[in-house]
């Protein structure tokens, strides 16, 4: 019999005996066998792999073939010759579909954990619309609520200064937090250009396939490399709390430690439904400063109102109760809500502002700040000290996130709404070291 073989390159043959004689081809990775009429056939697609395998399950399956082939050390039977050429054909196959000289266990276990991150990842994005919603209405509630209920009882009650000063502090706060909430959802945090390959880079994105310049990392929600990123503000606590038990599964089982890449799923607040990055971090800090001012200024200004309505509460469970119409009881139950969630959130946020703070005065972010420390760790166990290159001194790295150039400034730019764009272009920064200085990218 003749066994013509197709146009392949590098074909190393296995011999096999009749009917399936088949060869690998080392320069594409496919596996040809052998048709009908002795023509070598290439299957590219699995559906041709899969019927191969099927056919000849059936065939060396088949009742005549499941004979023992003689006996072995200690008079242990043998399997068949057809059952031996059955499974060198089914391992090679698999061993074609996805072998090459870098695959290990890890590599296969990170390819069954990635449909699982697809599924967070493409499931609990339409969680931060639904989130970013829910911080607007619950924004919109305690606005009215301060009209509805607060703010007659202040005019009514306290004296002409303390109302004038009520009016205006209450709507400075109120205009900066509805600017710098919509300016930190609608700005783009700045991306890398794709087209320009010339631009300073220190390395390549293993994702995009293009030049990451420095302080620039790859977010995996918005699937693009981010301009100075700190992290990425878009679902519940919830998926979070998801994503961050399927990591320390994988971590536990791949025996590695934590790197960048994974600590960027770490828990921080999830308010914009966006990446905080170079151009709208000062949008995203100026919020969370201006959201805590606001909350306390609502939970202390409320807070003896909220003292009346939770006794007045508690009454309602009196034998008689006390004949109260339902406008007040509404009126008992709204405060009541808008102190708790004021100051509810005036805690949880002060404490993500007061950590925000301390990366701004370290001259980090979020992310830099892990690798930081796991660069200062390993400098150190070799007796050297390490230095943040994007460290300039605490006020500097203050008016540099906010912008500030002269002393007018933290009036115009800091205490009233501005959309002036900050210093530098996020692909090339000023570094304070020299050459021999450690840096961490």
């Amino acid at each position: 019999m003749t066994v013509r073989l197709s146009p392949c390159t590098n074909v190393h043959t296995v011999p096999l005996t009749s009917p399936a004689p088949y060869s690998m081809c080392s320069g594409s990775g496919r596996v040809c066998g052998v048709g009908g009429g002795g023509v070598m056939h290439v299957g590219n697609s699995w559906r041709w792999h899969l019927s191969r395998a099927m056919r000849l399950t059936l065939h060396w399956c088949r009742p005549c073939r499941l004979k023992t082939g003689g006996r072995g050390r200690g008079g242990q039977p043998q399997p068949s010759g057809g059952l031996r050429e059955l499974w060198s054909y089914s391992t090679l196959l698999l061993r074609s579909l996805y072998f090459n000289s870098l695959t290990n266990s890890d590599t296969l276990l990170d390819c069954a954990f990635e449909p699982v991150y697809w599924t967070v990842d493409n499931v609990t994005r339409w969680f931060g619309v639904a989130f970013v919603t829910l911080v607007i209405l619950l924004t919109t509630s305690v606005v009215v609520i301060v009209y509805l209920y607060v703010l007659p009882t202040i005019v009514s009650n306290y004296a002409t200064p303390w109302i004038v000063w009520h009016l205006c502090c209450g709507h400075w706060l109120l205009v900066m937090v509805v600017f710098h909430y919509y300016k930190a959802t609608t700005t783009s945090p700045g991306h890398p250009p794709k087209d320009n390959i010339h631009i300073p880079s220190v390395s390549i994105c293993k994702k995009c396939i293009n030049p990451k310049p420095a302080r620039t990392h790859h977010c995996s929600i918005c699937n693009t490399c981010v301009l100075k990123m700190d992290h990425h503000c878009r679902i519940l606590v919830t998926s979070i709390a998801c994503k961050s038990i399927l990591v320390s599964t994988y971590l536990t089982l791949t025996h590695t430690h934590t790197t960048a890449s994974c600590v960027e799923l770490n828990t921080r607040a999830a308010w914009l439904n966006n990446c905080v990055g170079h151009f709208n971090h000062r949008y995203f800090f100026s919020f969370c400063i201006y959201m805590t001012l606001g909350c306390i200024y609502c939970s202390v200004s409320s807070r003896d109102m909220f003292l009346e309505a939770y006794n007045a509460v508690e009454s309602y469970y009196q034998t008689p109760p006390l004949p109260y119409t339902s406008t007040e009881t509404t009126a008992h139950k709204s405060i009541i809500f808008l102190w708790v969630l004021t100051s509810s959130v005036a805690i949880a946020l002060g404490g993500l502002t007061l950590w925000h703070a301390v990366l701004i005065v370290r001259g980090e972010t979020s992310v830099e700040r892990h690798i930081n420390r796991k660069e200062r760790k390993r400098l150190k166990e070799q007796g050297k000290a390490f230095k943040n290159p994007y460290h300039h001194g605490k006020m500097d790295n203050w008016k540099r996130v906010f912008g500030v150039e002269i002393h007018r400034h933290w009036l115009t730019r800091v205490l009233l709404p501005s959309s002036h764009l900050p210093k530098g272009d996020g692909i090339i920064w000023d570094c304070t070291f020299t050459r021999k200085d450690p840096m961490a990218i």
